[in-house]
């Protein structure tokens, strides 16, 4: 009998780390001792604002030497053990089970659709050059810097690009500070700027959409905003904070990142609700929105339903699609992690998270197709090889 191969098995699938190391240094080496750095054709990094970004990603690439690093600043962590803060979250893309394409896209104050269409279809076409030239078993990620304010523009130009390649996202956060974000590439960290991710795979996956807000019946039209800033001054005419209040049914209640996340408005796009959510009150009584908001446009106010409930609905519905899953890759707004902790289900919640393997970062908003929502989860569940042992 021959002796045993003696190379490591190589990896397969996506490979999750987490590190709580207290300084950069230390956290990318606990990090990088959790992957093999051979065969890996990506990392992603979810970073909490806790580390220095540019330190953490000098680090890290340097340990992780011609591995593409990319990744953002978090609002919190979806870590293999739950809700997480103050942690390094790490995803390791196989190389045997998957090819990546990555294009930045800089400068976003200064975004023009028609240059962000063009990089997008540049990217398509070379994904085609590398793998034949059809979509099958191709989707996208994008990661935007959360305070740049340009996230419907940046998804519908990248989204026309890609045909039928599915398309999903979050924005960067930083923590509940709201004052810097940074999204990764190239071994280092940047404000200003997105990054598009083709990933082409041979296993199965499925992008996945889950919210727990259903449409009442009060209404309320944007009558004064500042388009540019997402700033509503006016909602039925009246001041905007006090219209708000009236329509959610809230008296006398002080409005605090908490109530907002209790009670989002809804906008109906194609036949379907979509939630839009309040970042803040301003002093003169404005209400500055994470979404892009317009005048004339109609909001409605949102009821709630069971969040566990309907996050359980989602997991059986994607098992029953594509089978067993490997992991769920999430992107899950902030405002759905302090709504749980208001209301005292953050732990259930988090112990579902980490049952089922749903692995990412908690944002300042989410990309869904062309579409840029807030206050909801999405991602992309990978499933695992035809014959994979469990």
């Amino acid at each position: 009998m021959g002796d045993a191969d003696p190379r490591p098995a190589r990896p397969s699938g996506v490979i999750a780390a987490k590190s709580k190391a207290a300084t950069e240094a230390a956290a990318a080496a606990d990090i990088c001792g959790q992957l093999s750095a051979d065969g890996l054709a990506m990392v992603l990094i979810f970073l909490s604002p806790h580390y220095d970004p540019n330190k953490f990603m000098a680090e890290v690439t340097t340990r992780l030497a011609g591995i593409p690093v990319y990744g953002c600043t978090t609002a919190g962590e979806l870590s293999p053990d739950g809700w997480d803060d103050n942690s390094v979250v790490a995803l390791a893309f196989a190389a045997d089970d998957f090819t990546v394409f990555a294009q930045p896209i800089f400068g976003l104050s200064a975004f023009r659709v028609d240059e962000g269409r063009r990089l997008g279809n540049q990217l398509r076409q070379e994904v085609f050059r590398h793998g034949g030239r059809d979509d099958e078993g191709v989707f996208g990620l994008v990661l935007i810097d959360g305070m740049c304010q340009r996230e419907e523009a940046i998804m519908s130009a990248i989204y026309a690009s890609l045909d039928n390649i599915p398309l999903v996202g979050g924005s960067a956060g930083d923590g509940l500070r709201f004052e810097r974000t940074w999204v990764f590439h190239d071994g280092k960290a940047h404000t200003d700027m997105a990054v598009l991710i083709l990933i082409r795979t041979s296993l199965p996956f499925r992008l996945f959409k889950c919210d727990n807000f259903e449409p009442t019946s009060a209404k309320m039209v944007v009558t004064e905003a500042d388009l540019e800033q997402r700033i509503v001054k006016q909602l039925n005419a009246e001041p905007a904070a006090e219209e708000y209040c009236r329509a959610v049914g809230i008296a006398d209640s002080e409005l605090d990142p908490f109530l907002f996340a209790a009670h989002p408005v809804l906008v109906r796009v194609g036949g379907s609700y979509f939630a839009r959510s309040i970042q803040r009150v301003d002093p003169d009584g404005s209400l500055r929105f994470f979404c892009a908001i317009d005048e004339g446009m109609v909001l409605t106010a949102a009821r709630s339903r069971n969040s566990v409930a309907a996050a359980r609905e989602m997991l059986a519905e994607v098992r029953n699609e594509i089978g067993e899953v490997s992991i769920f890759i999430g992107f899950e707004c902030i405002l759905r992690r302090l709504d749980a902790e208001q209301h005292q289900f953050a732990r259930e919640m988090s112990d579902l998270y980490r049952d089922n393997r749903i692995v990412g970062f908690h944002t300042y908003g989410e990309q869904y197709g062309s579409m840029h929502v807030n206050q909801t989860l999405t991602g992309v569940a990978i499933g695992k090889r035809a014959g994979a042992q469990p």
